[in-house]
């Protein structure tokens, strides 16, 4: 199977129908589209847990893990209270190494006011890069915390920048090959993009300003996200590929990798639908939040991407752009 998520097909086909216990505490569990698995408590609350592997520089993991998990509980209208940690590292890896990754975690847990609850850590000869899976666990109300959900004529909303994670990742790797063609504070401040990969923020705005449903930009990039959230919801979308919010530093360095930005990792970008987007847009501005609405669900099945007069139609997701130079 080619790297990456795994497509939608082979989900559905080897995955999905596979699953086939099912308890009646489970309000939302393994589907398209869930990023997360919610629990039913007997007094009116909810446990939201959302796990996520990432591989990374060991400098880097912690980084890049911690906020793709509790982001996930975030979206599901859950406040983030903890994370479980699987670390599986190559044998090359010195102990050292392993205490610093441990710090910056915990450094990063500490700025969200989340725990490290426990998890594990192994060496393994068939690892030959480290490999950091993190839970994400949080809380809900019942009454509170539920979206009233995706449908047909909402606005399309995206925050911030698409492809923000991957732009910092290439800019980190890659920071002496990219000084030879550009301006080094060009390069600094685009490593310095995994100070957005937090969307906490905006969904804790987002649910009190009326939001219908959200999705993070994560693997695949905004293309990929769009065609999972539709998929998800059941919905078609029209999407003006010219308002989808892109930083010049991510166009500069998608070009010298020959890169597509659009299906490019974008971690700390947030997908919201709402009846109202201008007013969404309005409230996250007041949490100094930048957002755009870039479009409209429709009640058909098509994916529709608008460039000026040119109209296609939005692929399944492919493998993300990251794997293209990382390999």
């Amino acid at each position: 199977m080619r790297q990456g998520k795994i497509s939608e097909n082979v989900l559905k086909r080897s995955v999905l129908r596979k699953i086939k216990t099912h308890r009646d505490e489970v309000v939302s569990g393994a589907g398209i589209g869930k990023d997360c698995a919610i629990l039913a408590h007997a007094q009116d609350g909810e446990t939201v847990l959302s796990t996520t592997p990432v591989t990374a520089p060991l400098t880097e993991l912690g980084r890049y893990a911690v906020p793709m998990a509790l982001n996930n509980v975030a979206l599901a209208g859950a406040r983030p209270l903890g994370v479980l940690l699987t670390i599986l590292l190559p044998e090359e890896i010195q102990e050292p190494e392993l205490a610093q990754l441990m710090e910056q975690t915990e450094e990063i847990c500490s700025e969200w006011q989340v725990e490290i609850l426990g998890g594990h850590t192994e060496v393994m000869p068939v690892v030959t890069e480290p490999v950091m899976t993190v839970t994400g666990v949080g809380q809900r109300d019942c009454a509170a915390g539920r979206l009233p959900g995706i449908g047909a004529g909402q606005d399309i909303i995206v925050s911030k920048w698409i492809g923000l994670e991957g732009t910092a990742r290439l800019a980190r790797r890659y920071r002496e090959e990219l000084s030879q063609r550009f301006p080094m504070r060009m390069i600094e401040e685009a490593a310095c993009f995994d100070r957005y990969l937090s969307v906490i923020p905006e969904a804790a705005t987002a649910v009190k300003s009326g939001v219908c449903g959200m999705h993070d930009v994560s693997r695949g990039g905004i293309f990929g996200a769009l065609w999972e959230l539709a998929s998800g919801a059941g919905v078609g979308l029209n999407v003006d590929l010219k308002k989808l919010p892109v930083r010049q530093e991510t166009i500069e360095i998608c070009e010298y990798f020959a890169l597509n930005p659009y299906e490019l990792l974008s971690g700390g970008c947030l997908i919201m639908t709402a009846w109202d987007g201008e007013k969404l847009v309005m409230d996250l501005a007041g949490i100094k939040i930048p957002a755009q609405v870039v479009g409209k669900t429709t009640d058909s099945n098509e994916r529709v991407l608008y460039n000026g007069g040119e109209k296609r139609f939005l692929d399944m997701p492919k493998t993300d752009q990251i794997y293209h130079i990382s390999q």
